[in-house]
């Protein structure tokens, strides 16, 4: 559910410009475009601040005033690095392809397939509409069943916009405790599946299924040819998430205006034992993006709430989101979906205790 670009999840390239750009041209509006997105950046700070304290007039000790200026400096800041890294991750993909993803994990041992297929879950495209061809894909071409869970899991959950926005807003110890907390998740909750057996709780026309390979168009891209995949994918995904950024941080912003800092800690500080699970159960009937729930979990944090507690709510609405479970049960039975969210939603419930036991907020860069 996490990336709406669902044709590269098919592994075909986007449809884009003309191959006549060669390399050089290519570096240098590279070079160019780089050079602006530094300088827009660095300004964003003193333009919001004129924007909501001179322009509008707002009082700066106010509800409103704080709720304007922070919507006014999160919107471009978020969209800026929502820009860079869906650019970098569109060219990382354009060296992937579901169909290449599937023969590195066929044939491998299953405890070697769970970390392999977590590790490529994080830069291989997955979204809603492709849930299905892939998981018939890998299950027709003999991955294991827990080793594919290992992957299904950690596309979603381990998502690289989520990852480098993290790491923009509260630095990299966070991202890195995102990073490792997920693909332990996808891991652990994949081999447990796995171990298991599982298998016949697997509609049965998905062992009866075979998946056409799909054209390998991206192993045949030079490097001017990454360059325009890369900036397609920022037309595409960009293009399409930003109403979740807009929301996401409207939505932040009235809880950093508004919202009083004990209430919110009182309900997801560390203190409450009932926080974690309660977040868990919160983030699984939402539906949004990496990108839309960032902003979220910055101003959740801003206000006091645990650590723990809030990376447990995101996560919980990036990979048990319940829409993605309807388009699963096209291929997994009820039982099997039960499990899946059963095991996921355990590991992020530890991860969320054992980080309020922690006391790792300290970790979080202000």
């Amino acid at each position: 559910m996490s990336d709406p670009l669902c044709n590269t999840c098919n592994g075909e390239m986007p449809a884009g410009p003309s191959a006549s750009i060669n390399a050089w041209t290519a570096t240098g509006l590279l070079a160019f475009s780089l050079a602006c997105w530094t300088a827009l950046y660095l300004t964003i700070a003193p333009v919001s601040r004129w924007l909501a304290y001179d322009l509008l007039r707002l009082p700066a000790d106010t509800h409103l005033g704080m709720a304007v200026e922070f919507f006014l400096f999160e919107v471009p800041k978020v969209l800026l690095l929502l820009v860079l890294v869906v650019f970098g991750v569109g060219v990382i993909r354009s060296f992937f392809t579901p169909a290449r993803t599937r023969r590195i994990l066929a044939g491998k041992r299953e405890s070697v397939g769970n970390v392999l297929a977590a590790l490529l879950g994080i830069v291989t495209p997955f979204c809603s509409c492709s849930a299905v061809p892939l998981f018939i894909g890998f299950v027709t071409t003999g991955v294991p069943l827990g080793v594919t869970f290992s992957f299904l899991i950690s596309a979603p959950m381990v998502n690289e916009i989520a990852l480098v926005l993290l790491y923009g807003l509260f630095g990299w110890k966070v991202a890195a405790l995102y990073l490792g907390t997920g693909l332990f998740i996808a891991m652990a909750a994949g081999w447990t599946i796995g171990r298991l057996g599982m298998e016949r709780h697997v509609e049965e026309w998905v062992y009866a299924a075979r998946m056409g390979e799909s054209a390998e168009v991206n192993q045949a891209l030079d490097y001017a040819g990454r360059i325009r995949y890369g900036l397609e994918a920022v037309k595409e995904i960009v293009g399409k998430v930003w109403p979740f950024v807009v929301v996401g941080i409207a939505v932040g912003a009235g809880i950093h205006g508004y919202v009083p800092e004990n209430a919110l800690a009182a309900v997801m500080g560390k203190g409450a034992w009932w926080s974690v699970p309660l977040a868990v159960l919160l983030g699984i009937p939402m539906y949004s993006n990496a990108a839309g729930i960032i902003p979220v979990v910055e101003a959740l944090l801003g206000k006091g709430a645990a650590l723990g507690t809030v990376l447990a709510f995101m996560m919980s609405v990036i990979a048990l989101s319940l829409p993605e479970m309807v388009i699963l049960r096209k291929v997994l039975k009820p039982r099997l979906i039960g499990i899946f969210v059963g095991v996921v939603g355990a590991g992020i419930l530890c991860i969320g205790v054992l980080f309020n036991l922690l006391d790792i907020q300290q970790f979080v860069a202000r």
